[in-house]
């Protein structure tokens, strides 16, 4: 009993403890749709404050006040569910935590939606591929050829390894639950407000503004991480992922999704980016990597490969830096 209680006493041990548990139940379970999931809450919460503040005069203030108002209040409750779970019993504590933390990662999420398009490619059936992957892109995808459809697979993997997993645990082995939802809010703020268009480009400003300074340090990091993932991964290019890397990464739109896009080009030995349309609108974005080959579909296995050995280091690397605190 006295070794339980000490344990409870050592927060760096069940931080750790909480973190691992997180995963574990986000590989085995997702996010179940029979389960309330906070991001859906936050959704709503953004909406309504949009559909209230983003008119009229002083939209920049105004979305500074939204971005602030969200991350008080996703902060304030999330906290105080918290530390009133620690105060009925510390089990009920760590439990509340463990599902705070693993709605805020979405490792199975990510791969089942990968393998929702890759799938279909293999069988043959291109249409249902588009439309799977018309639902996790917000490009036009009912006329793409395969290995565009690929194309945009990969990015979506490679990007969403960042803001999707390894963002979130960065954030919750900083603080926890808490930080780990107010990170899981900005990004949110961001996927909603956060476009550079005539409706969001004043309201919006503050929203994208702190989702590439909270996304700064994870990404390059992740970058670096689904680099050493490589030397597990049979056939990767290693030397040309660094180049590629540090050749482009920063051409990328995001200051921050070019770095883990441009490491897993490089490392395929392809090239992602080029023309996209968006509701029959032509995009032209900068290209990462060199085309030393034509895309297939086994890129898009590949690519799940990378987003595994990429998290998987960070958070042995996290770990690490935790137990050397403790």
């Amino acid at each position: 009993m006295l070794g339980t209680l000490n344990t409870f006493n050592d927060p760096i041990f069940m931080l750790i403890i909480i973190l691992i548990a997180a995963i574990l139940l986000d590989l085995l379970m997702g996010d179940p749709r029979w389960l309330p999931h906070p991001v859906v809450l936050i959704g709503k919460l953004i909406s309504f404050l949009e559909a209230s503040w983003n008119k009229g005069k002083n939209r920049v203030r105004k979305g500074y006040v939204l971005t602030v108002t969200v991350i008080i209040v996703v902060f304030s409750v999330t906290f105080s569910i918290v530390f009133l779970s620690y105060k009925l019993h510390p089990v009920a504590g760590v439990l509340v935590e463990i599902y705070f933390i693993s709605t805020t990662i979405a490792i199975k999420g990510l791969r089942s939606a990968a393998l929702h398009v890759f799938t279909p490619l293999v069988s043959g059936n291109i249409d249902e591929a588009r439309r799977n992957l018309g639902m996790i892109v917000g490009r036009d995808t009912k006329t793409l050829s395969e290995s565009e459809v690929v194309r945009g697979t990969v990015e979506t993997v490679a990007e969403n390894t960042v803001d999707g997993i390894t963002a979130p645990l960065f954030w919750a082995m900083i603080g926890g639950a808490p930080l780990a939802m107010v990170y899981r809010a900005i990004n949110t703020l961001d996927s909603m407000v956060g476009y550079k268009n005539e409706k969001f480009m004043q309201f919006g400003r503050a929203s994208a503004k702190l989702d590439d300074l909270v996304n700064l340090l994870p990404a390059r990091i992740t970058a670096l991480c689904m680099w050493l993932s490589s030397f597990f991964i049979k056939g990767s290019k290693k030397k040309l992922g660094w180049k590629i890397t540090w050749r482009d990464a920063r051409k990328h739109p995001s200051p921050n999704s070019g770095w883990s896009e441009a490491m897993v080009a490089g490392l395929l030995g392809i090239q992602l980016g080029g023309i996209n349309y968006y509701s029959g609108i032509k995009s032209v974005r900068a290209t990462m990597g060199d085309p030393l080959r034509k895309i297939i579909r086994s890129d898009i296995e590949k690519s799940i490969l990378y987003m595994h050995g990429g998290w998987s280091i960070f958070f042995l690397i996290g770990l690490c830096v935790l137990y050397l605190i403790r």
